[in-house]
């Protein structure tokens, strides 16, 4: 029988407009909206439909990608699709964890809120950077990241042929140029706000898991994939921990994919903006069932996989 898998995405895929036509056909996808929009003291609403300013800053990108992909997830899950097996991308970890029923959505809201504050304070802006690597093996971006003087990591693990490296920004670029002299097709720098999953943001991690200290984990009604270390977590002990360290510790979302197939996952389901993951999914196996859920008209789709 076919396994499902959820995904979800993570900081970076957020638009003006995301989820919107969710939030305006479906009661329990504007709930969502609502909800937040009580419990932050700011309108969601505004932030992620209007044009602004904000939705591009961390403290508030964050929050508003758990909305818009909890606002799909409801939906989705009032078809009666349920998962065999959730996944997120560092930010969309959180989604997973809802997903899974670990973590109430509401708790999920407050956690994330100040993770972006934590995240986005970390490191003053200019100091550090990160760049995706495209076309190099990871062993040899891991040992030019471990040559290279001052500190520079691998931040994610994507694909094949698409790994993100991040840390102090004159150690960024070292490694960079270091690896388009060993054959690296293209390195491209990211326009972010921070030197995310690198070890500059291990203090926030820390301050991370003492908000964390006042959060409900429940046992996972499905299994979820731990992003720091890909493995499938069934109980409810040493998840605040890995949300802590997974701050400043390598996404290995490549490593999450090939842990599901392990599974027998044969179809994944995205949700949120973009299809990013379903991108990367399709480099990992291409015989795979995948489905981006993004739009209304897109859970039409649905049916030609899920027996709804």
């Amino acid at each position: 029988m076919s396994k499902i898998a959820f995904m979800f995405p993570g900081q970076g895929a957020q638009y003006i407009g995301m989820a919107q036509d969710f939030y305006e056909q479906f009661e329990e996808s504007k709930e969502v909206f609502q909800k937040a929009t009580q419990l932050l003291g700011f309108s969601m609403e505004d932030l992620c439909f209007k044009e602004n300013d904000q939705l591009n800053i961390t403290e508030y990108t964050q929050v508003a990608m758990l909305t818009a992909s909890t606002a799909i997830l409801r939906k989705v899950e009032s078809l009666g699709i349920a998962p065999d097996f959730t996944v997120g991308l560092s930010l969309g970890e959180y989604n997973a964890l809802i997903a899974s029923n670990v973590m109430t959505f509401e708790d999920a809201v407050r956690v994330v809120r100040q993770r972006g504050i934590l995240m986005q304070n970390a490191v003053p802006v200019g100091l550090g950077a990160m760049s995706a690597v495209l076309g190099a093996k990871k062993e040899v971006i891991e040992a030019v990241c471990e040559e290279t003087e001052g500190i520079v990591s691998i931040a994610n693990y994507n694909c094949p042929g698409q790994i993100v490296i991040s840390g102090e920004k004159e150690a960024v670029q070292k490694a960079g140029e270091a690896l388009k002299e060993q054959g690296a097709k293209r390195v491209i720098p990211l326009n972010v706000s921070g030197p995310f999953h690198s070890k500059m943001l291990q203090t926030a991690g820390e301050e991370l898991i003492k908000v964390l200290e006042g959060v409900t984990i429940h046992k996972p009604s499905v299994p979820y994939v731990a992003n720091v270390n890909a493995k499938l977590i069934q109980e409810e002990q040493g998840i605040k921990e890995l949300l802590g360290e997974q701050v400043s510790s390598s996404v290995r979302f490549e490593q999450s994919i090939e842990t599901l197939l392990e599974q027998g996952v044969t179809t994944f389901i995205e949700m949120g903006p973009g299809k990013t993951l379903s991108g990367f999914v399709k480099k990992v196996n291409r015989s795979v069932n995948i489905i981006n859920i993004e739009k209304v008209e897109d859970l039409e789709k649905l049916k030609e996989i899920v027996k709804c």
